[in-house]
């Protein structure tokens, strides 16, 4: 027996509205939890700008030599009789080094000392003779022509002498360059010479070299190109010029302890490789630095008073290789700028165009947002205090380090 049409209308009519109920509540739930989703705004560590002074730094390469040489070479001839140091050592100016067999220029200084005396001696009897023609002129006694001849005699007798000494005065000084001295202080190389050896005066080949190597030099090569820049740099606003304090580098990465001090710049381009020298110098009381090493030197070529540094985690590249960087607006929106970013500082790059002092840099969660994204912006090392303090609340296994860790992967 087929149902009432009236009970199948009635029930019809229950179910219709049952599902319209369903559908009505559904769509309220939609509505209160798209606003809520909307709400929730991506969370990224940004970084506020603002200018400073920073010391601009360049380096360059050079290679260290003595600030004193001197070749040792005999001022004599002779046989070399002994040697009176050590190679390798430092010696004093003045220093005996060689010693050259003296038996002839003592012989030559004793004969220049014998004629010397003689020659005292015929100035004594030729002034006596010339005092007594004086006397006997005024008498009468004897001619003029003889008084005069008298008189001249005398005086080549006074010139003799003088010749005799200055005769004795060069035996002297011979005798004294049988002992090679060292003209300057400082460490002394290997001697080309062993006793026995016959060494002539003025000869090409040195005895040995001297350098001084406390204070030392370090002389530098610096492009012609790089001078312009720098002079270009200073020129502009907020730079002014650097110190003339200088830091070594050396050979095997190390840093040399003491600083060193500029000197001078050459005032000419050297034409075969269109670069400047530079001298600094530097103390070398250990004698770490020796003549010939190569080193790095890194100079403060300018102060920047108004520098931008950006943290290197907030600066990408595009996809033609251009520096840009997302920084967060007034109303919280991310905005990408081109910037120019001229060289690397510790862990910064300063930033000579598109980003200023007061703006917000993101450097954390940058892979979570895009351009025109309300996001909200806390503090960089806030936001990894807040994932260390969640992972402890709920006692994660993971460590705060591992936290913080997975934080800067992140980044």
């Amino acid at each position: 027996m087929s149902p009432h049409p009236r009970i199948f209308k009635t029930i019809s009519a229950s179910l219709l509205a049952a599902s319209l109920g369903v559908s009505v509540f559904l769509l309220q739930a939609c509505s209160k939890q798209a606003p809520a989703e909307q709400a929730a705004a991506v969370e990224v560590g940004v970084v506020t700008l603002k200018t400073q002074s920073v010391a601009l730094k360049s380096e360059l390469a050079g290679r260290t030599t003595a600030s004193l040489m001197s070749d040792v070479r005999p001022q004599v001839s002779g046989i070399v009789k002994s040697r009176r140091f050590e190679e390798g050592a430092q010696v004093k100016a003045g220093q005996v080094l060689y010693e050259i067999d003296p038996a002839p220029y003592r012989s030559a200084f004793a004969e220049a000392k014998a004629d010397l005396e003689n020659a005292e001696a015929a100035v004594a009897a030729a002034k006596a003779r010339d005092e007594r023609y004086k006397d006997l002129i005024s008498i009468g006694g004897v001619s003029k022509q003889d008084a005069d001849d008298v008189k001249a005699t005398y005086q080549q007798a006074v010139a003799t002498v003088a010749l005799k000494k200055a005769t004795l005065d060069t035996a002297r000084i011979n005798l004294g360059y049988t002992q090679v001295r060292a003209p300057i202080s400082g460490r002394i190389g290997k001697s080309t010479v062993t006793p026995g050896a016959l060494v002539t005066a003025n000869q090409e080949t040195a005895l040995a070299t001297i350098r001084t190597l406390d204070p030392i030099y370090v002389d530098l090569t610096q492009s012609s190109a790089q001078l312009l820049r720098l002079r270009k740099l200073l020129g502009s606003e907020g730079m002014k010029s650097g110190s003339a304090n200088v830091r070594l580098k050396l050979e095997d990465g190390s840093d040399y302890a003491l600083p060193g001090m500029l000197q001078f710049q050459e005032v000419m381009v050297d034409e075969a490789t269109g670069s400047v020298t530079l001298r600094a110098q530097f103390p070398n009381p250990d004698n770490v630095l020796l003549p010939g090493m190569y080193v790095r030197a890194v100079l403060d070529d300018a102060v920047s008073t108004q520098a931008i540094l950006a943290p290197q985690q907030g600066v990408t590249r595009d996809a033609r290789g251009n520096a840009i960087a997302m920084v967060v607006s007034s109303d919280n929106q991310v905005e990408q700028r081109a910037i120019v970013a001229e060289r690397v500082i510790g862990d910064q790059w300063l930033i000579s165009n598109g980003l200023a002092s007061g703006d917000r840099l993101i450097v954390e969660g940058l892979n979570k947002v895009h351009v025109g994204d309300t996001v909200r912006p806390v503090l960089a090392e806030s936001v990894e205090a807040q994932t260390a303090t969640r992972a402890a609340r709920h006692s994660d296994p993971i460590s705060v380090t591992s936290v913080a860790g997975k934080s800067a992967e992140r980044r």
